[in-house]
């Protein structure tokens, strides 16, 4: 079996290197509108005269979409202690790689179920949409739902997540939800953090918590229109890069969207939910979500760091793993 897993990956990789280069010299990348990106689809039933029904009582974002990839079975053999959701998109195999190789290893804690996740929407090139089925059938790791997978749409992608959880491991105790370009000190997180001992918490919500207010110049990367969001300040919000939260949350959060207006920032519109629910997010300063340098001891402190490539996240967990020993 370990022979022809080894070979089926190879063969992956050997598939993801050629359809990306074949990508890169014969096709334009792809390009999304800079508003929310939804497919089409109907919001509720037709009557006979075209109108649509039930009007007063349909969710403002049902979140219908299907599932194009699932594995709603991840959970049922053994209910982990920590679900991992990681955002990412169809071109990054070498860093959903990386991941699974070090931190987000299922099998790296022996006492310990932990599920690695890796979310995505329908890319617009069939190609690429092949490449991660066949990337799923060999892992086991990838979830996707039936939107387009764009950075506008971000926020469909953490409500996929957050629904996933609610419907196929609400018995887990807790969820970390974070992207491709994150190292993660898993140990600290752990046994630091979440203390697998103490008593599982309850509408718990952790991370780097930023207070701000919307950006109104339309050439920045998180501007938000007026119109969008008319308030001067956001409620407080973990940034987006990495955040934890108790597996009860996952329901609160996705059941209190479906009454909220959908925002692209989805680190914000978490925010928002969170307020309507009432749970106030704690600020840790374990994550980071910039870039740090790497150093043995400043990397055993930290829970998350920023903009990791899949080689510098080789190279870091290799280190602290076969230098354990050593004291800081």
């Amino acid at each position: 079996m370990p022979s022809k897993v080894s070979c089926l990956y190879l063969l992956t990789v050997v598939c993801w290197a050629s359809a990306l280069w074949y990508l890169s010299i014969t096709r334009p990348s792809s390009s999304y509108m800079g508003g929310l990106s939804l497919p089409l689809r109907q919001s509720g039933k037709q009557g006979k005269n075209g109108t649509l029904g039930n009007m007063r009582t349909r969710s403002l974002n049902p979140h219908d979409f299907d599932y194009l990839i699932n594995e709603d079975r991840k959970c049922e053999a053994e209910v982990p202690f920590l679900v991992i959701l990681i955002s990412t998109t169809h071109k990054e195999f070498d860093a959903r790689q990386a991941i699974r190789e070090t931190w987000g290893d299922e099998s790296a804690f022996a006492d310990m179920r932990i599920v690695t996740l890796f979310l995505l929407g329908r890319n617009a090139d069939a190609v690429l949409n092949q490449m991660v089925e066949q990337e799923s059938q060999i892992f086991h790791d990838i979830v996707v739902e039936d939107f387009v997978d764009s950075y506008h749409n971000l926020t469909l992608k953490t409500m996929m997540g957050m629904r996933w959880v609610a419907t196929f491991c609400a018995k887990a105790q807790y969820v970390l939800k974070t992207d491709s370009d994150i190292f993660v000190n898993m140990e600290n997180l752990i046994f630091n953090l979440l203390k697998p001992a103490t008593k599982p918490r309850r509408r718990y919500f952790t991370g780097y918590v930023i207070n701000g207010g919307p950006i109104r110049d339309m050439r920045s990367k998180w501007y938000m229109p007026r119109d969008l969001y008319p308030d001067s300040k956001y409620p407080p919000f973990c940034s987006g890069t990495g955040y934890v939260f108790s597996a009860d949350v996952a329901e609160l959060v996705y059941n209190t969207s479906q009454h909220t207006r959908l925002l692209h920032l989805e680190d914000v519109y978490v925010g928002v939910c969170l307020r309507k629910l009432g749970i106030h997010p704690f600020q840790n300063s374990g994550f980071n979500h910039w870039k740090m340098a790497y150093s043995l001891c400043r990397y055993r402190r930290i829970v998350t760091v920023h903009q990791i490539s899949p080689e510098e996240m080789h190279r870091i967990w290799n280190d602290m793993t076969s230098k354990k020993h050593l004291k800081c």
